[in-house]
């Protein structure tokens, strides 16, 4: 079987990673192991994002390990994962092994995992410095550090050995900021797919569902549109349930005069999606929620337009506490000056969160977002989200009745691009009068969920 496009492009990663480790180094990166649910059942396997990103391989328990080439050359890459092994294919389905590793996974090399304990101590001798997770398992720290220990036992024969671990975080996880083709095509396609669910939501919200048979829509939607996974506990917040950042109870149950925030999305070849919106249980805003929902709106859009390579991390979060704190004092809920009330921080009262994460393989994914002490600039090829949002409590009696128990968050995945940047998820109606026009349209339409 031929390498597909995501292992050449892992393929392609490893070389260059290759490239950057000093050429005395050592990087040996474990894959992640099944953790148990309840007795002798297991959570869904998910591989770990680092190994995920450099091998394409989604067996648990393997090993890779990267030797750049002391003499110039490329340098290799290793694989030690289970071999093929028929009584458990029996039970649990074909699965790659050493002969797949080289053959379709692109490692230069590959053995079975029993030769760990043997090999790992030959592959360190010679090595200057070992690079590897510090956030690794501790039993796998721990073999490291035996495999290390044997390795120094060659120390009086002339042989050198590591003389100490460095994070592989370091150059891995600024490797994983820009996203290369095969990436951002998975996040485009988690996108497309999570907008169709959030679409479907939109149709067939109504007063007397539940918040979980909503959940249960998003997650159908997904699947049958080929992501089995999603990227994150999804949150369907009905009413004051939105004011809780990230609420997963989805218990409740619709009422008429509500707003709903969903915050939900796929996870496509192990990319993530995060996407959220707002939008009224029975199709139409009060004046009080439309007009909260048009300052966060306003804030999106100004933080959309401060996105440009050269620009600062910082600079769509500063666009849009500057746009929600002055949307605050139009509406009377703040007062005083705009550059005031950001120096003090008073926004925070109701807008308590940071407005981009990076996204990627991770929903919170991996790479400073500070350098030397200050705010990194983007750059393209970088993906992060937009999600500004306005909280107002039920019990919050510092404002008056008719403001109290709403909550708004705006979200969607961006690029960093040379023109400015690329939503990545598909279209969601995302004003209130797109949202009020896109609900009426879908009034009488079939549905999926049973009252």
């Amino acid at each position: 079987m031929s390498m597909g496009n995501a292992v050449l492009a892992a393929t392609e990663r490893r070389r260059s990673l290759l490239a950057q480790l000093p050429k005395d180094a050592l990087l040996v990166l474990p894959a992640a192991t099944p953790s148990a649910r309840t007795g002798d059942t297991l959570h869904p396997f998910r591989q770990h994002s680092d190994f995920l990103y450099l091998s394409g391989f989604e067996q648990p328990d393997a090993v890779l390990v990267l030797a750049p080439a002391a003499a110039g050359g490329a340098g290799e890459s290793i694989l030690f994962c289970c071999p093929r092994d028929a009584a458990r294919e029996r039970w649990e389905g074909i699965a790659p092994g050493t002969e797949e590793g080289v053959a379709d996974y692109g490692f230069d090399r590959a053995f079975p995992l029993s030769e760990l304990e043997l090999r790992m101590p030959r592959l360190m001798r010679g090595r200057g410095m070992l690079y590897a997770p510090l956030d690794a398992p501790s039993a796998f720290a721990e073999r490291l550090r035996r495999w290390r220990g044997v390795s120094l036992s060659a120390v009086r024969d002339g042989v050198s050995a590591p003389t100490g671990i460095m994070d592989s975080s370091v150059l891995l996880h600024e490797m994983r900021l820009i996203k290369d083709a095969q990436e951002l095509s998975s996040m485009r396609r988690a996108g497309e797919i999570s907008a169709a669910a959030h679409r479907q939501l939109m149709r067939c919200c109504r007063p007397g569902l539940y918040e979980y048979q909503l959940e249960a829509e998003f997650r159908y939607t997904c699947a049958q549109r080929g992501a089995r996974h999603l990227a994150y506990d999804s949150i369907i917040a009905a009413g004051n349930n939105a004011c809780v950042l990230h609420y997963t109870a989805n218990d409740q149950r619709l009422e008429a005069g509500q707003l709903l925030l969903v915050d939900a999305g796929c996870e496509m070849a192990g990319y993530a999606s995060d996407i959220t919106r707002t939008f009224p249980v029975d199709g139409r805003f009060s004046a009080e929620q439309r007009a909260l929902h048009d300052v966060v709106g306003a804030a999106w859009c100004a933080a959309l337009a401060a996105v440009a390579a050269g620009r600062s991390w910082q600079a769509p979060h500063e666009a849009a506490v500057r746009e929600l704190c002055s949307g605050l004092v139009d509406l009377g809920l703040l007062s005083g000056a705009v550059d005031g009330l950001i120096e003090s921080a008073a926004y925070r009262r109701f807008y308590m969160h940071r407005t981009s994460h990076w996204l990627g393989l991770d929903v919170h994914d991996v790479g400073s977002y500070k350098v030397a002490g200050r705010w990194r600039e983007l750059q393209v090829g970088m993906t992060f989200t937009i999600e500004p949002g306005l909280y107002i409590e039920a019990g919050d009696e510092s404002v008056d009745e008719r403001w109290r128990g709403i909550g708004v968050r705006i979200e969607d995945d961006v690029l960093v691009t040379e023109q400015g940047a690329e939503i990545l998820n598909a279209d969601i109606p995302r004003t209130a009068q797109e949202i009020e026009d896109f609900m009426a349209a879908a009034k009488g339409g079939d549905s999926t969920v049973n009252g």
